[in-house]
């Protein structure tokens, strides 16, 4: 990479701030001067916003008005790498680059000058009488390690007042200490000791350290089935990078999966690393930011957005379960973590390890095509084994109205609870039930604002609708008809299914994990623990259990509806149930005894179910891209959605009809142009949603022509125009 310009004082340098404004903005250089990917305050009219200093000033404007940059901030410049990952990725995704360095900026006080600071932690002592309040401060303290908190985040995520926490201070319970703002990160330590690996994990992790110790890029599928270790495997190759001097960073889909592999990182270098996701305070995302620009963490273990931060040395970048539709932002920027992880790479000479055991079919196809290599696992670590999978045909079980656990799945759970182990039960469905249906009129109860219904979230006593948020008490008469009492919930959901257990299964201890009903990451990560320790029987679950746990006594997991996922038009459809249902069986049998899967299914002769039963993977994936490349539909052609939306249902429409007449642009590359349609969802949040789709050949230039095609409209209003570049969902 190129050394950074020096600009002296006085001379004219281009801005990019994070303002929502079409071009860089020339400044004059502060006293002192700076360089090319300074981070600086400079003022734009009556306010003071941040920007990088993006090379020399054009000088297009009258000199006398051109003001200076107020002051340089004290962070390391953004490198000449980073810049050139905004700068490719806001031209992938068609995204303004203001909105790509708000990405690349997403953390608080980046202006403040160096300080020191009070912060609090666990201290030796113990309090000298213990109350319920006292506890909580105290188990926050233990929950996150050895972090430090601000009195205000530690009274508020303890639920107290800060009286509390002084209290503690005084009794040597907590510590009070005075530091710098922004601390390094504890070094972590490579040569310790991992643990014993098989011969193909042995084969695998050497693999990847050889690839590392070219220091060029290149990106490994690793494939293995679930138990299989790719965790370790991997970790040996963040040891080679940081052995190397170079920075790691492992991408995780979810934030519950996070506290168990910390756990496994300090086993394994001897200290935490570096977090980053929406779990972490507001004061641990300033100083991970510094940090990592100043080379002084090691190793990140991140959600999506922990790509834009400013890494020196970056040389490993893992993608965790790479196939999980969460690496995909839907709003605002939109774009895929794992395509931009490869894309970063590729700019910083860095590795990429896609980790799965059922891949994307996009990183599948690249494996089979030599653009990606691969790296199989193909047996359980140790002594365990793959689970047996079978069917429950559905069509031949007696079920009473009302219930949804069959008579051959309520004899195995009950089999497993004889035996002391553990079972779950698995359906990919929040709250209580997905409608609440009128039976004197037939309405369906639906959300104000969106054109979706309103799911019974029977524990928190509320209806939700889940796209826009919405929220209001469970009604007892209808608010279509006004009858009393004629409101009834249709179709199960995960608490109703917990609900169902509790009276087939009265001596059993169950307990349901879903997103909804857990206030915050320590109090889900608490409860992963406490199953895994073997407190609970039987696990009641959403898709939120198929990422990644391990539970060592649970040897049964019974799918309630596993032709859920297949219904629908999403071109993903059957990929997504292959890759959940392989996923959730994958739980069972993780330790010594032998597991189970058990899918209750109307369809046992589909293809997608016979493929997730017989295990034949590969064949799976290869039917699966013979059907795409047949259709030319991705990975073997490429696709982008134009959402458009607005308060006003006649001119969203009318701006759809209007692109699709004037789509000369893509005829020229031989693309295709689908709808205006409405939305499958045409309403959220009070806005009308109109969808237009677009098809192209694989090798076909299509950002330059969407460019092209959008570029002479300029919506007005409240209308908006958002281009979703290789869209993976069509709500």
């Amino acid at each position: 990479m190129s050394q950074p310009e020096f600009f002296d004082q006085g001379a004219l340098v281009a801005v990019l701030t994070t303002q929502p404004l079409d071009r860089l903005l020339d400044y004059k250089a502060p006293e002192g001067g700076c360089l090319t990917g300074a981070f600086v305050e400079v003022p734009l009219g009556p306010r003071k916003v941040l920007g990088v200093v993006w090379g020399a000033g054009q000088g297009d404007f009258d000199l006398s008005r051109i003001r200076s940059v107020i002051r340089v901030l004290d962070a390391a410049p953004m490198r000449d790498e980073m810049m050139t990952f905004l700068t490719r990725a806001a031209d992938y995704t068609l995204t303004p680059m203001p909105a790509m360095l708000r990405l690349a900026t997403r953390a608080p006080g980046l202006s403040d000058p160096p300080s020191m600071r009070k912060v609090y932690r666990r201290g030796q002592g113990e309090p000298d009488r213990m109350t319920d309040a006292r506890r909580r401060v105290l188990a926050v303290l233990q929950d996150y390690g050895g972090l430090s908190f601000t009195l205000k985040e530690l009274a508020e995520m303890a639920g107290v007042t800060a009286s509390v926490v002084k209290g503690l201070v005084k009794q040597g319970a907590v510590a009070e200490l005075d530091r710098p703002r922004d601390l390094p990160m504890p070094p972590l330590d490579p040569d310790r000791p991992g643990k014993a690996l098989t011969d193909d994990q042995a084969a695998a992790a050497d693999h990847m350290r050889t690839a590392l110790r070219s220091r060029t890029y290149g990106t490994t599928l690793l494939k293995g089935v679930t138990g299989s270790g790719k965790t370790e495997v991997y970790l040996e190759a963040v040891a080679e990078c940081l052995a190397q001097g170079r920075q790691a960073l492992v991408l995780l889909p979810e934030i519950a999966l996070t506290a168990e592999f910390l756990t496994r990182v300090e086993a394994r270098f001897g200290a935490r690393p570096a977090e980053w996701h929406s779990g972490v305070t507001l004061t641990e995302r300033r100083r991970v930011w510094k940090m990592v620009g100043q080379g002084n963490a090691q190793l990140v273990v991140g959600a999506r957005s922990a790509l834009f931060l400013p890494f020196q040395h970056l040389g490993l970048i893992i993608v965790d379960e790479e196939h999980d539709t969460s690496y995909k932002q839907e709003d605002g920027v939109l774009y895929n973590a794992r395509d931009m992880a490869v894309l970063r790479a590729a700019i910083c000479g860095a590795r990429v390890v896609l980790a799965s055991a059922t891949p994307s079919l996009e990183s599948w196809a690249n494996a089979q095509s030599g653009k990606y290599g691969m790296v199989e696992l193909t047996a359980r670590f140790g002594a365990a084994v793959m689970p047996e999978m079978r069917a429950i045909d559905m069509r031949a079980e007696k079920l009473q109205a009302g219930s949804w656990i069959s008579p051959s799945l309520r004899m195995a759970v009950q089999d497993r609870l004889a035996k002391g182990e553990q079972a779950m039960l698995f359906i990919n469905r929040r709250g209580y039930a997905p409608v609440t249906l009128c039976r004197a009129c037939g309405q369906q109860v639906g959300c104000d604002h969106c054109d979706a219904r309103m799911v019974e979230h029977r524990f928190l006593k509320r209806l939700m609708c889940h796209q826009c948020g919405e929220t209001r008490p469970i009604p007892t008469v209808c608010p279509a008809c006004g009858a009393e009492d004629r409101l009834a919930p249709v179709g199960p959901g995960v608490e109703r299914l917990g609900e169902e257990a509790v009276a087939l299964f009265p001596d059993a201890r169950i307990a349901t994990l879903s997103s909804d009903l857990f206030g915050s990451a320590r109090a889900l990560k608490a409860e992963i623990e406490k199953i895994a320790a073997g407190e609970a029987d039987i696990i009641i679950g959403t898709q939120l259990v198929a990422k990644g746990h391990n539970f060592p006594l649970l040897t049964l997991v019974g799918v309630i509806d596993a032709d859920l996922g297949l219904q629908g038009s999403d071109l993903r459809a059957a990929e997504r149930t292959f890759q959940l249902m392989r996923q959730v069986a994958g739980r069972a049998g993780r330790a010594e005894r032998p597991g189970t899967a058990l899918l209750q299914t109307f369809q046992p002769e589909h293809p997608v179910i016979r493929a997730i039963l017989s295990g034949d993977e590969d064949g799976f994936w290869r039917a699966e891209a013979a059907e795409r490349e047949v259709a030319g539909v991705p990975p073997f052609g490429r696709m982008a959605g134009i959402i458009l939306s607005g308060s006003d249902v006649a001119q969203v429409f009318d701006l759809g009809n209007a692109l699709a007449r004037a789509d000369a642009p893509l005829r020229r590359i031989g693309a295709q142009v689908f709808g205006p349609a409405p939305a499958p969802i045409a309403r959220i949040r009070g806005r009308h949603r109109v969808r237009l789709l677009v098809k192209a050949a694989k090798g076909a230039p299509l950002q330059e022509a969407l460019a092209a095609w959008i570029a002479p409209f300029r919506p007005k209003g409240d209308l908006r125009l958002n281009v979703d570049i290789d869209p993976q969902s069509f709500y």
